[in-house]
């Protein structure tokens, strides 16, 4: 059961196939929400460039969420999207086609407090699930206490985790506890590097929620309560930029990069946006740019995204909405590749 105030206990846990870590000129307006669509929030507008489009036929089962929707994660190798739901007596993850057929729901009563998702081997369907309390085992973290420890290591409600091709894991510690840090692990879940201070300046955090990496060796990590994103050097950690300017009126939550690695998709959850930013070139980190921005209806508060690294299409979990979302990019067909 999801007991309604938030423990101060955490872990990442795995289990095999089921949850493991689990400016700007108007373009367009559209309202496109049916009666009888299970309340779904389908009213958007698009500022600056046009390069993403709801797509209306996903999913085909809208009904099937139940709970407050927080975390989507996609197999591009099978074509399988899975949907993070929590809430009292509803299925914890909902698996969808990428089509937006309905395929499977399952449930566990020892993630009492899920957080983020990820898929870490999308060859081999093994998800990985980030939580906020304890539960499921073989885990990372000590079930039941939270801690800010690494030997043991102890979390304290960590929000995101990002596992790059090798194996190697980023996890962002710290969406309210004891700590605020950016973590990275080997593949053999052994502590790498570590920046964990709390503060407003360089390397340290505030909420860090969400963590990405691209293939020049940067990490980006949104540092949430300090309302920017910043950047780090995946081999030795060594700090090599903040944005921050495109985040004046609300904080970035989720961060993820097109499979293009043009742009950055950045969700604010209290303006309600989902903004593309512009990916800045090997070497450089210069100032962020929005060039494109998909403004959702008010309340639907985005939480965390993932894109389809083969088409391109992004899914987003909407808490306030209580959906998921699919985005297809307008070039080439549907696809940036």
């Amino acid at each position: 059961m999801l007991m309604k105030k938030r423990s101060h206990t955490c872990l990442i846990a795995f289990s095999m196939a089921s949850l493991v870590l689990l400016m700007m000129l108007l373009y367009g307006t559209f309202s496109t929400q049916q009666p009888g669509s299970h309340g779904f929030r389908h009213d958007y507008q698009l500022l600056g460039r046009p390069l993403y489009k709801l797509d209306l036929s996903w999913p085909r089962n809208p009904e099937m969420f139940t709970g407050d929707v927080f975390a989507v994660t996609v197999n591009q190798y099978s074509g399988v999207v899975y949907v993070a739901q929590r809430g009292d007596n509803v299925p914890k993850v909902l698996v969808f086609t990428t089509d937006g057929d309905f395929l499977m729901s399952w449930n566990t009563t020892t993630l009492e407090m899920p957080h983020g998702i990820f898929l870490a081997d999308a060859a081999s369907s093994n998800p990985y699930r980030v939580d906020h309390r304890c539960g499921e085992r073989p885990v990372l973290g000590t079930p039941g206490k939270a801690g800010t420890g690494l030997n043991p290591l102890q979390f304290d409600q960590p929000a995101e985790i990002f596992i790059d091709d090798s194996g190697e894991m980023y996890i962002v510690d710290g969406d309210g506890g004891m700590n605020n840090r950016l973590i990275k692990l080997s593949k053999e879940q052994e502590v790498l590097w570590m920046h964990g201070e709390k503060g407003q300046g360089l390397a340290q955090f505030y909420i860090p929620h969400s963590v990405a990496v691209d293939n020049a060796q940067r990490v980006w990590v949104a540092d949430r309560g300090n309302k920017r994103i910043q950047v780090f050097n995946s081999i030795t950690g060594d700090w090599l930029g903040t944005w921050g300017s495109c985040f004046t009126e609300d904080a970035p939550y989720s961060v993820r990069l097109t499979p293009d690695r043009k742009y950055f998709v950045v969700v604010q959850l209290n303006t309600n946006q989902i903004s593309l930013l512009d990916a800045p070139p090997v070497g450089l980190i210069g100032q962020c740019r929005v060039v494109s921005v998909i403004q959702l209806a008010d309340e639907v508060k985005p939480h965390l995204l993932d894109l389809d690294l083969k088409t391109g299409a992004l899914y987003v979990a909407e808490i306030g909405a209580q959906q998921a979302q699919k985005f297809t990019p307008f070039s080439l067909g549907g696809s940036f590749l």
